[in-house]
Protein backbone atom coordinates (compact mmCIF):
# COMPACT_ATOMS: atom_id res chain seq x y z
CA UNK A 1 0.00 0.00 0.00
CA UNK A 2 1.19 3.52 -0.81
CA UNK A 3 2.97 5.06 2.19
CA UNK A 4 1.27 8.38 1.42
CA UNK A 5 -2.11 6.92 2.28
CA UNK A 6 -3.81 8.16 5.39
CA UNK A 7 -6.21 5.81 7.18
CA UNK A 8 -9.11 7.80 8.60
CA UNK A 9 -11.13 5.98 11.27
CA UNK A 10 -14.37 7.15 12.83
CA UNK A 11 -17.38 5.64 14.56
CA UNK A 12 -20.67 7.34 15.37
CA UNK A 13 -23.00 5.90 18.03
CA UNK A 14 -26.50 6.33 19.41
CA UNK A 15 -27.86 4.73 22.58
CA UNK A 16 -31.10 2.81 22.95
CA UNK A 17 -33.85 5.41 23.42
CA UNK A 18 -34.21 5.15 27.21
CA UNK A 19 -30.51 4.68 28.09
CA UNK A 20 -27.77 7.23 28.69
CA UNK A 21 -24.97 4.67 28.31
CA UNK A 22 -24.41 2.89 24.99
CA UNK A 23 -24.22 -0.90 25.05
CA UNK A 24 -21.92 -0.83 22.00
CA UNK A 25 -18.23 -0.07 22.58
CA UNK A 26 -15.78 1.23 19.99
CA UNK A 27 -12.03 1.18 20.69
CA UNK A 28 -9.07 1.93 18.48
CA UNK A 29 -5.35 2.17 18.94
CA UNK A 30 -2.19 2.88 17.00
CA UNK A 31 0.76 0.50 17.34
CA UNK A 32 3.48 3.05 16.68
CA UNK A 33 6.47 0.73 16.41
CA UNK A 34 4.72 -1.36 13.74
CA UNK A 35 2.84 1.40 11.95
CA UNK A 36 -0.50 -0.37 12.53
CA UNK A 37 -3.99 0.66 13.58
CA UNK A 38 -6.30 -1.75 15.38
CA UNK A 39 -10.05 -1.05 15.47
CA UNK A 40 -12.65 -2.95 17.52
CA UNK A 41 -16.45 -2.64 17.71
CA UNK A 42 -18.28 -4.77 20.27
CA UNK A 43 -22.03 -5.12 20.89
CA UNK A 44 -23.05 -6.13 24.41
CA UNK A 45 -26.30 -8.05 24.81
CA UNK A 46 -29.17 -5.86 25.96
CA UNK A 47 -28.81 -2.21 26.82
CA UNK A 48 -27.32 0.15 29.36
CA UNK A 49 -24.58 -0.40 31.93
CA UNK A 50 -24.49 -4.21 31.87
CA UNK A 51 -24.21 -4.32 28.07
CA UNK A 52 -21.55 -1.61 28.16
CA UNK A 53 -19.43 -3.48 30.73
CA UNK A 54 -19.52 -6.73 28.74
CA UNK A 55 -18.80 -4.94 25.46
CA UNK A 56 -15.94 -2.99 27.08
CA UNK A 57 -14.41 -6.23 28.39
CA UNK A 58 -14.70 -7.80 24.93
CA UNK A 59 -13.33 -4.79 23.04
CA UNK A 60 -10.40 -4.33 25.43
CA UNK A 61 -9.34 -7.98 25.14
CA UNK A 62 -9.76 -7.94 21.36
CA UNK A 63 -7.68 -4.77 21.03
CA UNK A 64 -4.84 -6.06 23.22
CA UNK A 65 -4.71 -9.57 21.73
CA UNK A 66 -4.69 -8.23 18.18
CA UNK A 67 -1.87 -5.83 19.02
CA UNK A 68 0.11 -8.88 20.18
CA UNK A 69 -0.42 -10.68 16.84
CA UNK A 70 -2.42 -13.55 18.31
CA UNK A 71 -4.07 -15.81 15.75
CA UNK A 72 -7.71 -14.80 15.01
CA UNK A 73 -9.18 -18.08 16.25
CA UNK A 74 -7.08 -17.89 19.43
CA UNK A 75 -8.25 -14.35 20.08
CA UNK A 76 -11.91 -15.37 19.59
CA UNK A 77 -11.59 -18.45 21.81
CA UNK A 78 -10.00 -16.54 24.70
CA UNK A 79 -12.70 -13.86 24.54
CA UNK A 80 -15.52 -16.43 24.45
CA UNK A 81 -14.11 -18.44 27.32
CA UNK A 82 -13.88 -15.25 29.39
CA UNK A 83 -17.36 -13.90 28.64
CA UNK A 84 -20.44 -15.25 30.43
CA UNK A 85 -23.02 -17.16 28.38
CA UNK A 86 -26.77 -16.46 28.44
CA UNK A 87 -28.40 -19.31 30.39
CA UNK A 88 -31.52 -19.29 28.21
CA UNK A 89 -30.20 -18.70 24.68
CA UNK A 90 -26.78 -20.32 25.23
CA UNK A 91 -24.97 -17.50 23.40
CA UNK A 92 -22.25 -15.06 24.43
CA UNK A 93 -23.23 -11.77 25.93
CA UNK A 94 -21.14 -9.85 23.38
CA UNK A 95 -20.30 -9.85 19.66
CA UNK A 96 -17.34 -8.14 18.01
CA UNK A 97 -15.61 -6.94 14.85
CA UNK A 98 -11.83 -6.53 14.74
CA UNK A 99 -10.03 -4.67 11.94
CA UNK A 100 -6.23 -4.74 11.83
CA UNK A 101 -4.84 -2.13 9.44
CA UNK A 102 -1.19 -2.17 8.40
CA UNK A 103 0.00 0.94 6.62
CA UNK A 104 2.35 -0.98 4.34
CA UNK A 105 0.30 -4.08 3.68
CA UNK A 106 -2.73 -6.14 4.50
CA UNK A 107 -5.94 -5.21 6.26
CA UNK A 108 -7.47 -8.10 8.17
CA UNK A 109 -11.12 -8.31 9.24
CA UNK A 110 -12.29 -10.67 11.97
CA UNK A 111 -16.05 -10.81 12.60
CA UNK A 112 -18.06 -12.66 15.22
CA UNK A 113 -21.85 -12.30 14.94
CA UNK A 114 -21.82 -8.60 14.05
CA UNK A 115 -23.22 -7.61 10.63
CA UNK A 116 -20.72 -8.34 7.87
CA UNK A 117 -18.36 -5.50 7.04
CA UNK A 118 -18.99 -3.69 3.76
CA UNK A 119 -15.90 -2.92 1.66
CA UNK A 120 -16.54 -0.27 -0.99
CA UNK A 121 -14.12 0.07 -3.92
CA UNK A 122 -14.77 2.19 -7.02
CA UNK A 123 -18.38 2.76 -5.86
CA UNK A 124 -19.09 -0.97 -5.76
CA UNK A 125 -19.15 -3.57 -3.01
CA UNK A 126 -15.81 -5.38 -3.04
CA UNK A 127 -15.83 -8.91 -1.64
CA UNK A 128 -12.35 -10.34 -1.06
CA UNK A 129 -11.96 -14.03 -0.44
CA UNK A 130 -12.77 -14.97 3.15
CA UNK A 131 -12.71 -18.06 5.31
CA UNK A 132 -14.95 -19.27 8.12
CA UNK A 133 -13.26 -20.76 11.18
CA UNK A 134 -15.16 -23.18 13.40
CA UNK A 135 -14.35 -22.65 17.06
CA UNK A 136 -13.80 -25.65 19.28
CA UNK A 137 -14.17 -24.00 22.67
CA UNK A 138 -16.42 -25.88 25.12
CA UNK A 139 -18.61 -22.89 26.00
CA UNK A 140 -19.52 -22.13 22.37
CA UNK A 141 -19.52 -25.37 20.36
CA UNK A 142 -20.25 -24.80 16.69
CA UNK A 143 -19.64 -21.03 16.80
CA UNK A 144 -17.94 -19.50 13.80
CA UNK A 145 -15.85 -16.46 13.04
CA UNK A 146 -15.29 -14.95 9.60
CA UNK A 147 -11.80 -13.81 8.60
CA UNK A 148 -10.67 -12.06 5.44
CA UNK A 149 -7.60 -10.10 4.37
CA UNK A 150 -7.05 -7.78 1.43
CA UNK A 151 -4.65 -5.16 0.11
CA UNK A 152 -6.36 -1.75 0.14
CA UNK A 153 -6.35 0.73 -2.70
CA UNK A 154 -6.63 4.50 -2.53
CA UNK A 155 -10.29 5.43 -2.09
CA UNK A 156 -11.34 2.16 -0.43
CA UNK A 157 -13.74 2.35 2.49
CA UNK A 158 -14.68 -0.26 5.09
CA UNK A 159 -18.08 0.21 6.72
CA UNK A 160 -18.68 -1.76 9.94
CA UNK A 161 -21.67 -1.63 12.27
CA UNK A 162 -23.73 -3.32 14.96
CA UNK A 163 -27.16 -4.84 14.37
CA UNK A 164 -28.85 -1.67 15.62
CA UNK A 165 -28.08 -0.32 12.14
CA UNK A 166 -29.02 -3.32 9.99
CA UNK A 167 -32.14 -4.14 12.04
CA UNK A 168 -33.41 -0.56 12.15
CA UNK A 169 -36.95 -0.17 10.83
CA UNK A 170 -37.80 -3.79 11.62
CA UNK A 171 -41.56 -4.33 11.61
CA UNK A 172 -42.29 -1.24 9.51
CA UNK A 173 -44.04 -1.54 6.12
CA UNK A 174 -40.88 -0.41 4.34
CA UNK A 175 -38.43 -2.73 6.16
CA UNK A 176 -40.45 -5.55 7.75
CA UNK A 177 -37.24 -7.56 8.32
CA UNK A 178 -35.02 -4.60 9.05
CA UNK A 179 -32.93 -2.26 6.90
CA UNK A 180 -30.36 -4.98 6.08
CA UNK A 181 -26.71 -4.99 5.00
CA UNK A 182 -27.55 -4.65 1.29
CA UNK A 183 -29.59 -1.49 1.82
CA UNK A 184 -26.86 -0.01 4.04
CA UNK A 185 -24.34 -0.68 1.27
CA UNK A 186 -26.58 0.87 -1.38
CA UNK A 187 -27.05 4.04 0.66
CA UNK A 188 -23.31 4.32 1.37
CA UNK A 189 -22.51 3.98 -2.34
CA UNK A 190 -25.15 6.60 -3.25
CA UNK A 191 -23.65 9.02 -0.72
CA UNK A 192 -20.12 8.41 -2.04
CA UNK A 193 -21.32 8.93 -5.62
CA UNK A 194 -22.80 12.29 -4.57
CA UNK A 195 -19.88 13.29 -2.28
CA UNK A 196 -16.77 11.44 -3.53
CA UNK A 197 -14.47 12.95 -0.90
CA UNK A 198 -16.83 12.52 2.06
CA UNK A 199 -14.93 11.86 5.29
CA UNK A 200 -15.30 8.75 7.43
CA UNK A 201 -16.90 10.86 10.16
CA UNK A 202 -19.53 12.35 7.86
CA UNK A 203 -20.36 9.06 6.13
CA UNK A 204 -20.75 7.13 9.38
CA UNK A 205 -22.93 9.94 10.74
CA UNK A 206 -25.24 9.87 7.71
CA UNK A 207 -25.69 6.09 7.97
CA UNK A 208 -26.39 6.33 11.71
CA UNK A 209 -28.93 9.11 11.19
CA UNK A 210 -30.76 7.11 8.52
CA UNK A 211 -31.00 4.12 10.87
CA UNK A 212 -32.42 6.46 13.51
CA UNK A 213 -34.94 7.74 10.97
CA UNK A 214 -35.90 4.14 10.06
CA UNK A 215 -36.83 3.64 13.71
CA UNK A 216 -39.08 6.69 13.72
CA UNK A 217 -36.47 8.78 15.59
CA UNK A 218 -36.69 6.49 18.63
CA UNK A 219 -33.70 4.12 18.63
CA UNK A 220 -34.89 0.55 19.22
CA UNK A 221 -31.35 -0.68 19.97
CA UNK A 222 -27.86 0.64 20.61
CA UNK A 223 -26.53 1.59 17.18
CA UNK A 224 -22.96 2.09 15.98
CA UNK A 225 -21.60 2.75 12.50
CA UNK A 226 -17.90 3.03 11.78
CA UNK A 227 -15.98 3.80 8.61
CA UNK A 228 -12.34 3.34 7.65
CA UNK A 229 -11.27 5.44 4.67
CA UNK A 230 -7.96 5.09 2.79
CA UNK A 231 -7.05 8.36 1.12
CA UNK A 232 -4.60 11.18 0.56
CA UNK A 233 -3.87 12.97 3.85
CA UNK A 234 -5.58 16.29 4.53
CA UNK A 235 -3.02 18.67 6.04
CA UNK A 236 -3.47 21.28 8.78
CA UNK A 237 -0.90 23.71 10.17
CA UNK A 238 -1.29 25.19 13.65
CA UNK A 239 1.20 27.97 14.29
CA UNK A 240 1.45 29.51 17.76
CA UNK A 241 4.03 31.62 19.52
CA UNK A 242 6.81 33.93 18.25
CA UNK A 243 10.24 32.44 17.39
CA UNK A 244 12.92 32.46 20.09
CA UNK A 245 15.12 34.69 17.94
CA UNK A 246 13.46 37.69 16.35
CA UNK A 247 15.54 37.22 13.19
CA UNK A 248 13.69 33.92 12.64
CA UNK A 249 10.38 35.73 12.13
CA UNK A 250 10.94 35.59 8.37
CA UNK A 251 11.50 31.79 8.55
CA UNK A 252 8.23 31.35 10.43
CA UNK A 253 6.33 33.44 7.90
CA UNK A 254 7.84 31.56 4.97
CA UNK A 255 6.90 28.20 6.52
CA UNK A 256 3.30 29.38 6.84
CA UNK A 257 3.26 30.68 3.26
CA UNK A 258 4.68 27.45 1.81
CA UNK A 259 2.40 25.07 3.70
CA UNK A 260 0.07 23.09 1.41
CA UNK A 261 -3.06 22.76 3.52
CA UNK A 262 -5.32 24.63 5.91
CA UNK A 263 -3.73 27.06 8.36
CA UNK A 264 -4.54 28.20 11.89
CA UNK A 265 -2.69 31.04 13.61
CA UNK A 266 -3.08 31.14 17.41
CA UNK A 267 -1.85 34.20 19.28
CA UNK A 268 -1.90 37.94 18.59
CA UNK A 269 1.90 38.29 18.53
CA UNK A 270 2.22 35.34 16.13
CA UNK A 271 -0.48 36.85 13.92
CA UNK A 272 1.27 40.24 13.88
CA UNK A 273 4.50 38.56 12.74
CA UNK A 274 2.79 36.65 9.92
CA UNK A 275 0.83 39.73 8.87
CA UNK A 276 3.94 41.95 8.83
CA UNK A 277 6.25 39.51 7.04
CA UNK A 278 3.72 38.40 4.40
CA UNK A 279 1.88 41.71 4.09
CA UNK A 280 -1.48 40.15 5.01
CA UNK A 281 -4.43 42.21 6.23
CA UNK A 282 -6.05 41.58 9.62
CA UNK A 283 -9.66 42.50 10.40
CA UNK A 284 -10.91 42.63 13.98
CA UNK A 285 -14.26 41.06 14.83
CA UNK A 286 -16.32 41.45 17.95
CA UNK A 287 -18.29 38.20 17.90
CA UNK A 288 -18.08 36.75 21.42
CA UNK A 289 -19.29 33.23 20.64
CA UNK A 290 -17.49 31.85 23.70
CA UNK A 291 -17.59 34.00 26.87
CA UNK A 292 -14.42 32.30 28.10
CA UNK A 293 -12.31 33.42 25.13
CA UNK A 294 -11.47 36.55 23.13
CA UNK A 295 -13.18 36.72 19.73
CA UNK A 296 -11.58 35.41 16.55
CA UNK A 297 -10.07 37.78 14.02
CA UNK A 298 -9.84 37.42 10.26
CA UNK A 299 -6.50 37.25 8.42
CA UNK A 300 -6.07 37.15 4.67
CA UNK A 301 -5.07 33.66 3.37
CA UNK A 302 -5.42 32.12 6.85
CA UNK A 303 -8.32 29.76 7.64
CA UNK A 304 -8.55 30.65 11.35
CA UNK A 305 -6.92 33.30 13.54
CA UNK A 306 -7.51 33.08 17.29
CA UNK A 307 -6.02 34.10 20.61
CA UNK A 308 -3.19 31.85 21.80
CA UNK A 309 -2.71 30.11 25.15
CA UNK A 310 -6.25 30.44 26.51
CA UNK A 311 -7.66 28.98 23.30
CA UNK A 312 -5.09 26.16 23.30
CA UNK A 313 -6.13 25.22 26.83
CA UNK A 314 -9.78 25.18 25.77
CA UNK A 315 -8.92 23.04 22.71
CA UNK A 316 -7.27 20.49 25.00
CA UNK A 317 -10.32 20.49 27.28
CA UNK A 318 -12.68 19.86 24.34
CA UNK A 319 -10.50 17.09 22.89
CA UNK A 320 -10.43 15.29 26.25
CA UNK A 321 -14.24 15.30 26.42
CA UNK A 322 -14.90 14.73 22.71
CA UNK A 323 -16.86 11.71 21.52
CA UNK A 324 -19.42 11.03 18.77
CA UNK A 325 -22.17 12.67 20.85
CA UNK A 326 -20.22 15.83 21.70
CA UNK A 327 -21.81 18.97 20.27
CA UNK A 328 -19.30 21.52 19.06
CA UNK A 329 -20.31 25.18 19.28
CA UNK A 330 -19.11 28.24 17.38
CA UNK A 331 -16.44 29.53 19.76
CA UNK A 332 -12.77 29.88 18.71
CA UNK A 333 -11.63 26.64 20.39
CA UNK A 334 -14.59 24.75 18.90
CA UNK A 335 -13.68 26.01 15.42
CA UNK A 336 -10.08 24.85 15.91
CA UNK A 337 -11.33 21.38 16.91
CA UNK A 338 -13.61 21.26 13.85
CA UNK A 339 -10.64 21.85 11.54
CA UNK A 340 -8.60 19.24 13.44
CA UNK A 341 -11.37 16.66 13.00
CA UNK A 342 -11.52 17.40 9.26
CA UNK A 343 -7.75 16.90 8.91
CA UNK A 344 -5.42 13.89 8.99
CA UNK A 345 -1.92 15.25 9.50
CA UNK A 346 -1.57 18.11 11.96
CA UNK A 347 1.68 20.08 11.82
CA UNK A 348 2.51 22.34 14.77
CA UNK A 349 5.05 25.16 14.59
CA UNK A 350 5.69 26.31 18.14
CA UNK A 351 7.51 29.55 18.86
CA UNK A 352 9.60 29.33 22.04
CA UNK A 353 9.91 32.99 22.98
CA UNK A 354 8.38 33.60 26.41
CA UNK A 355 5.38 35.92 26.26
CA UNK A 356 5.68 38.51 29.03
CA UNK A 357 1.88 38.62 29.38
CA UNK A 358 1.90 35.01 30.60
CA UNK A 359 4.18 35.80 33.54
CA UNK A 360 1.45 37.81 35.26
CA UNK A 361 0.87 36.14 38.70
CA UNK A 362 -2.80 37.16 38.58
CA UNK A 363 -3.49 34.85 35.62
CA UNK A 364 -5.05 31.44 36.40
CA UNK A 365 -2.77 28.66 37.67
CA UNK A 366 -3.83 26.34 34.82
CA UNK A 367 -2.42 28.80 32.26
CA UNK A 368 0.61 26.72 31.31
CA UNK A 369 3.42 27.43 28.92
CA UNK A 370 2.62 26.85 25.31
CA UNK A 371 4.79 23.83 24.58
CA UNK A 372 3.37 21.83 27.51
CA UNK A 373 -0.19 22.34 26.32
CA UNK A 374 0.69 21.54 22.71
CA UNK A 375 2.45 18.31 23.75
CA UNK A 376 -0.69 17.18 25.58
CA UNK A 377 -2.87 18.09 22.58
CA UNK A 378 -0.52 16.18 20.26
CA UNK A 379 -0.80 13.10 22.49
CA UNK A 380 -4.61 13.28 22.40
CA UNK A 381 -4.59 13.64 18.62
CA UNK A 382 -2.34 10.60 18.15
CA UNK A 383 -3.83 8.26 20.74
CA UNK A 384 -7.51 9.24 20.77
CA UNK A 385 -8.15 10.48 17.22
CA UNK A 386 -5.41 8.47 15.41
CA UNK A 387 -4.05 11.57 13.68
CA UNK A 388 -0.50 11.95 12.44
CA UNK A 389 1.22 14.78 14.30
CA UNK A 390 4.45 16.64 13.65
CA UNK A 391 5.75 19.26 16.08
CA UNK A 392 8.52 21.73 15.18
CA UNK A 393 9.96 24.30 17.55
CA UNK A 394 11.39 27.60 16.38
Amino acid sequence: MDENFFVEVDCQQKSYESERICGDVFLSGRVKGENRIVVVLSDGMGHGVKANILATLTATMALNFTREHKEPEKTAEIIMKTLPVCSERKINYSTFTIIDVEYNGETTLLEYENPQCIIIRDRKVFQPESKVINLNCETNPGKKIRVCSFLPKKGDRILFCTDGITQSGMGTPRFPFGWGVDNVARMAIDIIRQFPQISARELSGKILNMAYRNDGFQAKDDSSCGVIYYREPRLLLICTGPPYNKEDDVLLAQAVKDFKGKKIIMGATTGDIISRELNLKIEDTFLFDDPELPPMNVMQDIDLFTEGILTLNKVEKILKAYNSNYKLNRGPADEVVKLILESDEIHFIIGTRINIAHQDPHLPVELEIRRTVVNRIAQLLEEKLLKKVKVNYI
